[in-house]
């Protein structure tokens, strides 16, 4: 929804600014490789965690396989990054602010919801994975649990 809905409403997929041919290419490729990315982490977690990202179904083992390695929020990221390819693409300011706003929503609510949970739930599995991995920025190399 946020990735395909709110950027619909904002473009009507529509370009709004003519940017150089590589530039909207670019565009394509990331949002694309983003896509891969954010269909890889939600299979992590029927997979690995044996449940589903929603709160109703949780995982019943912490995720730290695939993408887990290298970001704790890899959803999220790759949410932001699809908008951020259909910002090059449309050459959209307005999705870049949308981003930018949705990046500072799910910042508030990881911080304020999941981890706490995620600490309540996995306890020092989570302190260590938490630890190790980034939140945000992705390590350069895949973190091995101990």
């Amino acid at each position: 929804m946020a990735a395909g809905l709110g950027p619909w409403l904002i473009t009507s997929w529509e370009v709004e600014e003519q940017l150089p041919a590589a530039l909207r290419v670019l565009g394509v490729i990331w949002a694309g490789a983003a896509v891969v990315a954010l269909v890889h982490s939600f299979a992590r977690f029927a997979l690995e965690g044996l449940g589903t990202p929603s709160p109703t179904a949780p995982t019943r083992h912490l995720v730290v396989g695939g993408l887990y390695r290298f970001v704790r929020n890899p959803m999220y990221v790759s949410v932001l990054t699809i908008i951020g390819g259909q910002a090059l693409l449309f050459g959209s300011v307005a999705l870049v602010i949308y981003a930018a706003v949705l990046g500072t929503a799910f910042a508030t609510f990881v911080r304020f919801y999941e981890e706490p949970k995620m600490l309540a739930t996995y306890g020092s599995e989570y302190e260590r994975y938490r630890g190790a991995v980034p939140g945000w920025i992705p390590r350069l190399s895949p973190w091995r649990e101990p």
